[in-house]
């Protein structure tokens, strides 16, 4: 299939073009700019902002699926559901279980990344996981009994359960044993962040020098931005080749915290991440995180204790809470939440931006930044019953 969507308004990273065209074919972009004559279907998105498809690099599920799970269907399921938030990619978040590792979890990911997909859902292009390796002081939402600590052998049973596909880990870099399971990750192909931690300052310098290029959920699970104790993220901020994910709901991380972290790390190395739960997309009600109880209230995830344990957040929502609370722009904020995430999850050479060549991820959103359809590899995965119609002449 041939089609060219024409005269839209482009967005990605490194573009914001208010009149362009972009010509698809099998499934991979052929072209992007002005068109004087579309090729093959001809769609009229000049009513349209077009952008790359959304990447989620940190996500544990939403639509009342859960990605650490045993069950293949639930990750399909998850996967079709997803696209009607504007994810065309996603990393397979897997967390611990009970004194052991999570040997099923990890296996059934792996099962689920390799089988052959359908374009009509996103696509699974490797494996989040995060812990077990963790400090208990910074644990969060994930109880003692799933925690781990670093060990040589342990490592080499990680990367043979994921088969290359781990492409993420979160990592407390002061755990004994963490220097060096990090170096052995590294050797690996293993983007290591840092996350959960109740590292300093000298010790995030420590792991980032050492190679870690990312951090998790930045300012949630570690210490403070403190003017006498500078902490991990202070060590973050002196180091531009490393990215920093951000939650944006403005509940994990108070709106002019959200505003600083942008300003001090810039939009190229800001990660938007949603941490969301199986139940993302629902205002309210009660889910299950990895066998703990847990609920929604007023807008967020919380355990029964009260501990706060993810976002309901979807991606299209963290698009227009970015754009509402920081100073960036429409292409600074699309770049966060498709090309940075794309370079973590380590695809930034074939998605993530409007450009030849690279797979033809796409979303169409109206004037207002609501979503109306998304693209997966060239196929329609979802659409507003208007632009349902609109594009009909792409289906079957």
């Amino acid at each position: 299939m041939q089609f060219t969507l024409h005269g839209a308004h482009l967005v990605d990273a490194q573009r914001d073009q208010r009149t362009g065209s972009v010509c698809v074919t099998e499934g991979t972009i052929r072209s992007v700019g002005p068109v004087d004559e579309p090729e093959g279907v001809i769609i009229d998105a000049s009513d349209a902002v077009i952008m790359p498809g959304f990447i989620e690099v940190h996500t544990h599920g939403g639509g009342g699926f859960s990605l650490h799970t045993t069950h293949v269907e639930e990750l399909q399921s998850y996967a079709q559901w997803i696209t009607s938030t504007g994810v065309t990619s996603f990393l397979v978040a897997v967390v611990g279980t009970p004194a052991s590792l999570p040997e099923a979890q990890l296996a059934t990911a792996v099962d689920f990344i390799e089988q052959r997909h359908s374009h009509l859902e996103a696509e699974p292009v490797g494996i989040f996981l995060e812990g077990p390796y963790i400090n208990e002081k910074r644990r969060g939402a994930h109880p003692p009994i799933w925690l781990r600590t670093p060990d040589e052998s342990e490592t080499e049973q990680v990367l043979a359960l994921t088969k290359g596909y781990l492409k993420l880990i979160t990592i407390a870099p002061e755990l004994p044993g963490a220097q060096a399971m990090l170096q052995r990750l590294i050797e690996a192909g293993v983007t290591v962040s840092i996350g959960h931690t109740d590292a300093d300052y000298e010790q995030a310098q420590q792991a980032i020098q050492q190679g870690a290029r990312h951090m998790t959920h930045c300012f949630n699970a570690m210490r403070p931005l403190h003017h006498r104790k500078p902490g991990p993220l202070a060590a973050l901020a002196q180091h531009a080749e490393t990215m920093g994910e951000l939650i944006a709901d403005g509940v994990h991380v108070h709106p002019a915290m959200m505003d600083l972290l942008v300003k001090v790390l810039s939009p190229q190395r800001t990660v938007i991440i949603t941490d969301a739960q199986s139940c993302a997309g629902n205002p309210e009600g009660e889910f299950d995180f990895a066998g703990q109880a847990a609920s929604v209230i007023n807008g967020a995830a919380f355990l029964s204790d009260g501990t706060l344990a993810g976002s309901v957040l979807t991606m299209d929502q963290a698009l227009r809470n970015i754009l509402q609370y920081t100073h960036v722009s429409l292409s600074e904020a699309v770049g966060m939440l498709t090309y940075n995430p794309a370079r973590t999850a380590q695809v930034d050479k074939r998605k993530g931006l409007l450009a030849a060549g690279y797979d033809a991820d796409l979303l169409i959103f109206d004037q207002s930044l609501h979503l109306q359809a998304t693209i997966c590899r060239g196929e329609v995965a979802f659409a507003t019953e208007e632009w349902s119609q609109r594009l009909q002449s792409l289906k079957g």
